[in-house]
């Protein structure tokens, strides 16, 4: 019988194996709630990066969409603009309103004008002329249409004709 009681006692662990126990479980459940933690911290993270870049996007599909309208409202300018009449005078308020809102909303305009050295990285050749002066091969001589940038990125390359 005494052997059956130290069989009976060998079996139930000790006070400190089940302290012991308790700690290893405690630290695999913090490390698993501190992991569970970071994660939730990503994914917040991730998430408000991503509502941002929507964000970003639909402005710039926006800027894309209303960019002819611009190009036309540039062109009725250059027209007007042989006529100072009270026309002339309402449309360039209208315009300048309308500029005005495309910029405060990220839209800025790549100056480019003739004489300048053409940058394929920055400008897209519509077409190649013969230069009218040596001085100006390989420069632009015409803009034929603007282009835009939304914050840093090019939306819009300014179309251009180039000196051959």
């Amino acid at each position: 019988m005494a052997e059956k009681n130290k069989k009976s006692t060998s079996k139930k662990p000790t006070l400190k194996d089940q302290i012991k126990s308790l700690n290893n479980d405690l630290e695999s459940e913090k490390d698993k709630y501190l992991r569970l933690f970071a994660e939730f911290e990503n994914f917040r993270k991730r998430t408000s990066k991503e509502r941002i870049e929507l964000f970003k996007t639909a402005s710039k599909e926006l800027m894309s969409a209303l960019l002819p309208v611009l190009d036309d409202m540039d062109r009725a300018m250059k027209e007007f603009e042989k006529d100072s009449s009270v026309d002339y005078t309402g449309f360039k308020l209208i315009y300048n309103k309308f500029y005005d809102t495309l910029v405060s909303n990220g839209l800025s305009k790549i100056e480019v004008s003739a004489g300048t050295i053409f940058d394929a990285e920055k400008h897209e050749a519509i077409t190649q002329i013969k230069a009218p002066s040596k001085k100006m091969v390989g420069k632009i001589i015409d803009v034929v249409e603007n282009g835009y940038l939304i914050g840093d990125k090019i939306l819009r390359y300014p179309k251009v004709v180039v000196g051959n």
